[in-house]
């Protein structure tokens, strides 16, 4: 199902508000589950060696070795197929500057900063709706033929499903520029669907973030992987010196391999952690887990009076994220991050109090 959207604002049309983010959610006090970012992070060792890397702040940033470590990660043995940005929502920002689409489509529910990017650069932009009912997963057929550029989320946010890599190749096509936001990809085991290595699929652009999962928030630092002629496109839209020295030097660490090590021994532990959370919900009868099989560091849930739910939550000392400002949800969705079973402990005994009375959906 197609809804179009207006130009310009960071509020569409039918009142969703795409500037809005978890970290808005937060507050003195309250235990974070509203922010998809993994606790404890960064790491001693990776904050020690960013720390190292002050001492070289007098020289302009050079990004050949991160852009190379980057190549390599991915099998890409060609650094110009790499683009470092200030974190994936900046390459957000050179698409909507770079590209010149005809018909741009963005298939939600999924981040909003894609759509809010494209729109303030005065291009208009479609959505195509996933439905609840089919679990939020991804149908190619659904997406317009005619569109020159498709933005997916891989694995989604908000709805945490993994789309399966042989559906998302088939939104690929000549003369289209398919974007697969994959900024959580490094939190899924194996990371069996990704297509960052995928060479060969035309028009495919793959971002990717080091903010989730090495706490990464604040310094800034992504990527994009594509063709050259891609990222050469991109490039020529991006300031000088975009990434900073320390960033650069963080995107050098996580990509060797003891630090994959490590975040690949992460992903299994937040799948441990994430299946330890959907079977103690699977005992509020109120509240309903969106998709089959939840892939991400979060999941959407669905209940009545969500608002109404997230309000007592922050009254019982949790912050969790709505998601009535997703295009596609509604006010009875709220996203909750995966923590450890201490906390996830905790964050159900408030959810059942928060959510006496509330009729079974």
């Amino acid at each position: 199902m197609l809804t179009p959207t207006e130009r310009g604002g960071r509020t569409a049309g039918d009142g969703y508000d795409l500037g809005h983010h978890g970290d808005a959610e937060v507050g003195e006090g309250l235990v974070d589950l509203a922010v998809n970012v993994r606790t404890g992070t960064p790491p001693p060792w990776l904050a020690e060696w960013i720390a190292a890397s002050l001492t070289g702040l007098a020289g302009y940033p050079d990004g050949r070795a991160a852009r190379l470590a980057v190549a390599l990660r991915h099998g890409r043995a060609d650094e110009r197929e790499v683009l470092l940005t200030a974190g994936a929502a900046e390459a957000f920002v050179l698409l909507a500057r770079a590209l010149r689409p005809r018909h741009a489509v963005v298939v939600h529910p999924q981040f909003t900063e894609p759509e809010a990017a494209l729109r303030a650069a005065g291009h208009p932009v479609d959505r195509v709706l996933l439905p609840a009912a089919d679990g939020f997963l991804l149908d190619p057929a659904a997406v317009p033929r005619d569109a020159d550029l498709v933005v997916l989320g891989n694995p989604t946010n908000p709805t945490s499903v993994l789309h399966p890599a042989t559906l998302v190749r088939e939104l690929a096509r000549p003369g289209r520029t398919l974007v697969v936001d994959e900024a959580f990809m490094d939190a899924v085991p194996g990371e069996p669907e990704s297509l960052a290595a995928a060479r060969e699929v035309p028009g495919l652009l793959v971002l990717r973030s080091l903010t989730k999962t090495w706490g990464l928030a604040g310094l800034r630092i992504g990527y994009v992987l594509g063709a050259r002629e891609q990222i050469a496109a991109l490039e020529r839209a991006q300031p000088l010196w975009a990434v900073s020295t320390p960033a650069l030097a963080a995107a050098v660490a996580c990509m060797g391999a003891d630090a994959l090590a490590e975040a690949a021994d992460a992903a299994r532990q937040m799948a441990a952690d994430r299946a330890y959370l959907l079977g103690r919900l699977g005992g509020f009868g109120a509240v309903r887990v969106a998709g089959d099989a939840p892939a991400a560091p979060f999941v959407l849930l669905r209940m009545a009076d969500a608002g109404q739910v997230r309000e007592r939550l922050r009254g019982l000392g949790y912050a969790v994220r709505r998601a009535d400002t997703f295009p596609g949800l509604g006010p009875d969705w709220l996203r909750v991050a995966v923590r450890d079973r201490r906390t996830t402990d905790g964050f159900l005994n408030a959810l059942s109090t928060a959510t006496t009375e509330l009729p079974v959906r």
